[in-house]
């Protein structure tokens, strides 16, 4: 049999010079990598370029609730410990944004302990977690969630998924079940590579106003479906990092 898988060396930042092409990759999975690089802007828009059409990124990392400073992110200890190169939340939104992965979902998200006394002491009051995000390559997604009056069913299909799946921590489609989304949900799951495994009635031709409550998150940091989102593409997964 042909394999489909090939290995690559080169950085991060420069993923095109290590021979990944533009628009060439269906997924990419990544687990606490992108939070050691010195420029993840670069990483995220990297990735961007080479996710083809209806793509998606989906990785876990440490992210913080504040911007670090100069003594955290110096420190030679939090960066053995993935706690440095922490990014804060929103700053990565905004990159993700600004690279074109308009509507960021968070499928899992748990809270990272410093238990180390002297440690503890220089991160102060800074939170950091695990998070799980799922970014799509869709270039009609929009900032905010969107009414059609869309509709989706999702057909079971999904191996290890038979009686429901798990898209975001605001988002779980059971089988067979007919469920009211916004645009954004709508062209994840019918425009990407879940297409296949999903149904969607109704078109953008009509607008209804924002969709209140689309997609509101978790924030009882214990998240669902990290493990098992995925489907054919990831079959064992732990879902989170560290």
């Amino acid at each position: 049999p042909k394999t489909n898988m090939r290995f690559e060396k080169g950085f991060i930042e420069y993923i095109r010079d290590a021979g990944v092409e533009d628009d060439s990759i269906d997924m990419v999975i990544s687990n606490c990598v992108v939070n050691l690089s010195p420029d993840k802007e670069k990483v995220i828009q990297g990735v961007y370029d080479a996710l083809k059409f209806g793509g998606e990124f989906y990785f876990s990392d440490v992210y913080c609730d504040r911007r670090l400073s100069d003594e955290i992110r110096s420190n030679k200890v939090l960066w053995g410990e993935c706690i440095s190169g922490a990014l804060y939340i929103e700053d990565f939104k905004r990159i993700c944004a600004k690279v074109g992965f308009t509507d960021v979902r968070k499928l899992e998200m748990s809270p990272i302990e410093v238990n180390d006394p002297e440690l503890k002491d220089i991160v102060g009051e800074a939170k950091f977690f695990s998070i799980t995000y799922r970014c799509f390559k869709l270039p009609d997604l929009e900032s905010l969630c969107e009414d059609y009056g869309q509709i989706a069913y999702y057909k079971g299909t999904l191996p290890g998924h038979r009686h429901f799946y798990q898209l975001d921590d605001g988002h779980r489609f059971e089988t067979g079940r007919p469920m009211l989304v916004c645009g954004n949900s709508a062209s994840m799951v019918g425009e990407s590579w879940l297409a296949p495994h999903f149904e969607v009635l109704g078109d953008r031709s009509v607008h209804f106003g924002l969709f209140e409550g689309c997609y509101a998150p978790k924030n009882d940091a214990k998240g669902q479906g990290a493990d098992t989102a995925l489907g054919g593409f990831l079959a064992e997964s732990s879902g989170s990092c560290c």
